[in-house]
C-alpha cells in the first residue's frame, strides 16, 4: 500500500464514508467497512479517526464543504444584486439534483447523531457549520458588491440556512423539480429584499 500524508488519508476515509454511509445508511456502516470501501487496512482507520464520532464530524464538515464551495464558485458579483443571489441558489439546487443521496445523507446523519448517545454534539456542530458557512458567504458578497443587510449577518444566515434544509428536504420527498423555478425566483426576491446596494 502506498504511504500517503495522514491528512490526505482521513480525506479518503472520509469521502469513502459517505459514499458507504449514502449507500447503505449511517447504522450500517462500519469502521471495516469504511476501510473496505477505501481499500485500505482496518489499522489504518484506527490511525487516522480515534472514534467514531471524530469521522462521523470529519463527513458532516465534508459534505457540507462540498455544497459551500460550489455555491462560493457561483457566487460572483454580476449585473444586479439579484442575479448574483439566483446564481448563488442555482448552483446549490443544481448540487442537490446532481447529488441527492449525499444532501440525503445529512439528514439521517442529524437523527442518528441526535438519537446515538454520545453523538448529540455533532448534530449541533452540523447545523453550526450551516450557518457558519452562509455568514461567510454573507460576509465575502457584502465585500465584493458593497452592501447594506436589512437584518444583522447571524439572523440572515441562520435564516437561509434554515430556509435551504426545508426547501432541501422537500425536493427529496416530493421530488418535484419542476416547481423550483417558480421557488428560486421567489426566494432570490425575498433575500434581495433584505440586502441592499450601498447608496452614497
Amino acid at each position: 500500500m502506498a504511504r500517503m500524508p495522514s491528512a490526505q488519508r482521513r480525506r479518503q476515509l472520509t469521502e469513502a464514508a459517505i459514499r458507504a454511509m449514502a449507500r447503505d445508511g449511517v447504522p450500517r456502516t462500519t469502521t471495516r467497512s469504511i476501510a473496505a470501501e477505501a481499500g485500505v487496512s482496518l489499522s489504518v482507520f484506527h490511525y487516522c479517526f480515534d472514534s467514531k464520532q471524530a469521522l462521523v464530524e470529519s463527513v458532516i464538515t465534508t459534505l457540507t464543504d462540498h455544497s459551500v464551495s460550489v455555491v462560493k464558485e457561483a457566487l460572483l458579483p454580476r449585473a444586479t444584486l439579484e442575479e448574483t443571489v439566483r446564481a448563488g441558489f442555482q448552483a446549490y439546487w443544481d448540487h442537490v439534483r446532481a447529488h441527492p443521496d449525499e444532501h440525503m445523507l445529512t439528514y439521517e446523519l442529524t437523527q442518528y447523531a441526535l438519537r446515538e448517545p454520545g453523538f448529540e454534539q455533532l448534530a449541533r456542530r452540523q447545523y453550526e457549520l450551516y450557518e457558519e458557512a452562509y455568514a461567510e458567504l454573507i460576509g465575502e458578497l457584502c465585500r465584493s458588491m458593497d452592501l447594506r443587510l436589512g437584518v444583522p449577518v447571524p439572523v440572515l444566515a441562520r435564516y437561509l440556512a434554515a430556509m435551504t434544509d426545508g426547501l432541501t428536504l422537500n425536493y427529496l420527498v416530493l421530488g418535484d423539480a419542476a416547481a423550483w423555478t417558480d421557488i428560486l425566483d421567489t426566494v432570490t426576491a425575498h433575500v434581495a429584499g433584505l440586502v441592499g446596494v450601498s447608496g452614497p
